[in-house]
């Protein structure tokens, strides 16, 4: 993100300068008796939140000073931090009050750890149970190296998963362990009671009755779009990147400019739609294919899924 400083709108130190990541968690890897010193850093450099990691600060429209959050209380007015409480409301207007102390002792004790409970194949965790928390794990100086190897070697050759939990300052969270390009990396999981069912959302879909053309013409489309050399990198922010330039244009004076705005599509006949769309897919693949170089770009890639390996029987 680039920073407003003195007047001026400076590019991000991170495009400028390689600066070295700073682990967000430290902690032990612990399969069974095999426990190792780990580091962790996060997997993402901003939130998701509002689809950008640039964030705005209230002011008052006359003298532009910054907006401050009083806490209040309808009877007595403004509260000190020390004279607040926290309480849960079990019915309508009616509160128990919880002691931070009585939470303490209900947390988990110990260092903090990910402690390993088990290994699954990755098929078995469904998607819906990721948060989209990630963490890259690195070993914590020399003594941690070997096993770390070991570990990640081990779960790469037998294609598996490690279920188990982690401790997070005073939480502990369900999570996923995976073996990926040499490194071991943490993906937080949600517990079944924060995962909604789908099968609640089926009363919504109504049946159709599509057409064997219709069909068909569907599956040639979506055939037609297959990326076979999907690179993620090609990706970028295009909101975030316009909101940076609409921010560098106030702080230097330039004129503010509006895009066009993009008209609705129109609803049309399913298999004309169908039809201009393949041809749009078709010509937008060749493009594509005509675009990128030659030489393999050196941008980090997906992984491909090798082959499931054959059970051996007896």
């Amino acid at each position: 993100m680039r920073s407003f400083v003195a007047g001026s709108f400076t590019p991000s130190p991170a495009k400028e300068h390689a600066v070295a990541p700073r682990p967000a968690w430290k902690g032990y890897l612990r399969i069974s008796l095999v426990s190792m010193p780990v580091l962790a850093y996060t997997g993402s450099s901003g939130s998701t939140d509002e689809g950008s990691p640039i964030r705005f600060n209230q002011l008052h429209r006359e003298c532009h000073s910054r907006i401050k959050y009083v806490k209040t209380c309808p009877i007595h007015g403004e509260v000190p931090n020390d004279e607040i409480v926290s309480g849960y409301e079990y019915t309508k207007g009616q509160y128990i009050e919880i002691d931070p102390d009585e939470l303490a002792e209900l947390r988990p004790e110990g260092e903090r750890a990910i402690s390993v409970e088990g290994f699954v194949s990755p098929d078995t965790i469904d998607p819906a149970y990721l948060s989209g928390k990630t963490y890259f794990l690195t070993p914590d100086g020399s003594l941690g190296q070997k096993p770390y190897q070991l570990i990640q070697e081990a779960m790469a050759s037998e294609e598996l998963n490690a279920i188990g939990r982690m401790k997070i300052t005073t939480r502990e969270h369900l999570v996923r362990v995976r073996a990926e390009d040499g490194l071991l990396i943490v993906d937080l999981l949600q517990y079944a009671s924060q995962v909604k069912d789908p099968t609640q959302f089926k009363q919504e879909l109504v049946d159709t009755h599509p057409s064997a053309p219709e069909r068909k013409l569907t599956r040639q489309l979506i055939s037609s779009m297959v990326d076979e050399e999907l690179d993620l990198s090609e990706r970028t922010d295009a909101y975030t990147d316009r909101v940076r330039e609409l921010i560098e244009a106030k702080v230097q004076g330039k004129q503010i400019v509006t895009p066009t705005p993009v008209e609705e599509p129109p609803i049309v006949n399913i298999m004309d739609a169908l039809k201009r769309s393949m041809k749009e897919a078709s010509s937008e693949k060749k493009a594509r294919a005509a675009s990128r170089p030659p030489v393999q770009s050196v941008a980090r890639r997906l992984p491909s899924r090798p082959a499931k390996k054959q059970k051996k029987s007896g």
